[in-house]
């Protein structure tokens, strides 16, 4: 008796572990999603995103005895929107070349010109945006984060991005909407015909 008693809890427990299992959405790793207090949630956005490569980009730089340095007053606020566009020969982008600005907030290829959008919670930059969609943007490479918006551009690595976990983009974006507000509209893209 006590060996069917035992073999039923096994078939039991082997049958609500299967269905456990078979439950996840396919993709999620839980583990890899806890919940966060809004304070972690900020804290391990700040790390993402000094540790990503956010600034690379999105930061304006000046030039400084090592090289380019990010301008702290305007930080994440992307390509500024008074910059002037130098002349560019535009016979090596032509033969797949890609350039960029000096620092980085730039780029020429292929597709065109693109900038580097304003990240910051200012209503030129992410202000408006929803956490929504911000996932939206580093998931399905959108434009605003609006469904039916163009695609991002390159260099923006989104397709890399979106390999995230949930928990650390909705991070990710918490941290965003701490940093300092800076109006900065950044210009759109232009196709290569219309460079210079």
């Amino acid at each position: 008796m006590t060996r069917k008693i035992l073999a039923l809890f096994f078939i039991v427990l082997s049958g609500a572990t299967v269905f456990v299992a078979c439950s996840e959405t396919p993709g999620r790793n839980t583990t890899a999603n806890p919940i966060l207090d809004s304070a972690a949630l900020v804290s391990r956005g700040q790390y993402l995103v000094t540790t990503t490569g956010c600034d690379d980009c999105h930061s304006p730089k000046r030039m400084g005895p090592n090289g380019p340095e990010i301008i702290a007053e305007t930080r994440l606020s992307g390509y500024p929107q008074n910059a002037p566009m130098p002349k560019l020969n535009l016979s090596e982008v032509k033969k797949g070349f890609l350039m960029f600005m000096p620092d980085l907030t730039a780029a020429v290829g292929p597709w065109g010109i693109s900038f580097a959008a304003n990240l910051t919670p200012d209503a030129t930059g992410t202000g408006n945006w929803t956490e929504e969609n911000f996932i939206r943007a580093l998931r399905h490479g959108k434009f605003k984060g609006l469904e039916n918006s163009r695609d991002l551009l390159p260099p923006m690595p989104w397709t890399a991005y979106r390999n995230m976990t949930d928990t650390d983009l909705r991070s990710i974006f918490a941290y965003l909407r701490t940093i300092k507000p800076v109006e900065n509209q950044v210009p759109a893209p232009k196709p290569l015909i219309s460079i210079n």
